[in-house]
C-alpha cells in the first residue's frame, strides 16, 4: 500500500467519524438492538473507578437468583461435590517405594581453599615485646580501649572500662552467653494524700514547695478543681507534677486561668495524660501571662502527633515567652524544633548574662565599700 492510499483512507475515516460526531447519542443508541447494546455495555475498562465493580466485570450471569446467600449451605455443597467427584485415573498406578522419573541428586560442591593473606605489621621492638609478654586480661583491656567491640561481649567491655578485672571463664576461648538481667524493684506507690495537699495549698503553707500527684489513680474532677483554684492564690508552691493522673481537656481551662494568676510556679509536669493538642496550646498561652514557669513538660498524651498547624502555633507562642527555659514536647517538624531550641537557648543566654552582671555588680560594690571603709 502506497503512502497516497494510506493518506486517502485516513481522510475517509476522519470524515466518517466527523459525521458520527455531529449525530445525537440518543439517536445512535435508538438504532441499536438489545443484543448490540448488551455487547457494547460489556466492553468497559476494568480499571475505571467511576463505575461500580459489578459493571466493570465482563461476566454476567443469566440465571435467576435462587434466594439469599447461605454460607454454610454453600460450603457443605462444595465439600459434598468434592467428595462425590471421582479422582482422575492415573496412567501408571502408585506403588510405594517406587521412584518415578529421574531422582534429583544435589550437585557436589567442591570446597575451594580460602586464601589467607598474611599482613606483616611492624610495631617496633618495644611494642612487640610488650604485647608478647601481655596476659589475656591485658589484651582484652587493650581491645576495649581501642574500641574493638566485636572481639568481646558486654561484660568484658564494661569490666575493662570500670577496671574491675575480667570475669572468670570469659576470655577469648570462653563461651559467649547473654548477661543475666538485673532485678529492679517496682516503683513504690505514691502515698501522697490529695486532700491534705489541697488543704496546704489553700492555706499557702510556706514549707510546701512541691506537689507530686504522679501515678495517683481515680482522682476526681472535684479535687482537680479545688487544687487549681487554690493554686491561683498560692505564693510559695514552685513545682507541680501531675503525671499519669487522668488530666483531660475539661481541666485545662481552669488550670490555664490558675497559671495566669500564679506568680511563683517554676516547674509544671503534665506528661502521660489525655490533653489534646488544642488544650496544650491553651496551657502554653497562659504561660505568657505568668512569666514565672521555667520548665513545662507535656509529652506522651493521647494524641502522639500534634500536626503542623498546632506545632507552628506552639512555636510562635514559645518565641514570645522570655522566661521558659525547658520544653518537654515532641515536635515532629524540623522547622518547629529548630526555632524552639534556638529561642530556649537565647533565654538561657539572657539569664546567664543577667547573673554575670549581678555578680560583677555585687563584687564591685563589695570592693568599693571596703575601700571606702579603709
Amino acid at each position: 500500500m502506497t503512502s497516497s492510499s494510506k493518506s486517502n483512507m485516513k481522510r475517509m475515516n476522519t470524515k466518517d467519524m466527523e459525521e458520527y460526531a455531529e449525530m445525537d447519542m440518543d439517536e445512535l443508541l435508538a438504532q441499536l438492538s438489545s443484543d448490540e447494546i448488551n455487547m457494547l455495555a460489556r466492553e468497559v475498562d476494568p480499571d475505571d473507578n467511576t463505575m461500580p465493580p459489578s459493571l466493570r466485570c465482563g461476566y454476567f450471569c443469566d440465571k435467576e437468583p435462587t434466594g439469599p446467600l447461605d454460607r454454610h449451605k454453600l460450603i457443605d455443597h462444595i465439600n459434598k461435590q468434592a467428595i462425590e467427584t471421582p479422582d482422575k485415573p492415573e496412567a501408571q498406578p502408585y506403588v510405594a517405594g517406587t521412584v518415578r522419573g529421574k531422582k534429583w541428586v544435589p550437585p557436589v560442591c567442591e570446597k575451594t581453599a580460602e586464601l589467607e593473606e598474611q599482613i606483616n605489621i611492624d610495631l617496633g621492638d618495644e611494642y612487640e615485646t610488650a604485647l608478647s609478654g601481655a596476659s589475656q586480661e591485658e589484651i582484652i583491656d587493650l581491645a576495649a580501649i581501642l574500641g574493638f567491640h566485636s572481639m568481646m561481649n558486654q561484660d568484658q567491655y564494661h569490666a575493662s572500662l570500670l577496671n574491675k578485672g575480667q570475669p572468670i571463664g570469659m576470655g577469648w576461648d570462653g563461651i559467649t552467653k547473654a548477661s543475666q538481667p538485673k532485678a529492679f524493684p517496682n516503683e513504690p506507690p505514691n502515698l501522697t494524700n490529695p486532700e491534705e495537699t489541697i488543704k496546704r495549698v489553700k492555706e499557702d503553707d510556706h514549707t510546701l514547695k512541691e506537689v507530686n500527684w504522679n501515678n495517683i489513680k481515680n482522682i476526681s474532677d472535684e479535687k482537680f478543681v479545688q487544687l487549681f483554684e487554690a493554686l491561683a492564690s498560692n505564693t510559695h508552691l514552685e513545682i507541680l507534677s501531675l503525671t499519669n493522673t487522668g488530666l483531660a481537656d475539661r481541666h485545662t481551662n481552669l488550670l490555664a486561668d490558675s497559671l495566669e494568676k500564679n506568680s511563683t510556679l517554676r516547674v509544671l509536669n503534665l506528661e502521660t495524660n489525655f490533653i489534646s493538642p488544642a488544650g496544650m496550646v491553651t496551657l502554653l498561652k497562659s504561660l505568657l501571662t505568668t512569666k514565672s514557669v521555667e520548665e513545662f513538660r507535656g509529652s506522651n498524651q493521647r494524641s502522639q502527633v500534634l500536626g503542623n498547624k498546632i506545632e507552628m502555633q506552639i512555636t510562635e507562642i514559645v518565641e514570645q515567652n522570655i522566661s521558659l527555659l525547658r520544653l518537654g514536647l515532641h515536635l515532629e517538624y524540623n522547622d518547629a524544633r529548630h526555632r524552639v531550641a534556638a529561642h530556649l537557648q537565647r533565654n538561657l543566654d539572657r539569664i546567664r548574662k543577667d547573673i554575670t552582671l549581678r555578680l560583677q555588680s555585687y563584687f564591685y560594690n563589695t570592693l568599693r565599700s571596703k575601700n571606702t571603709y579603709k
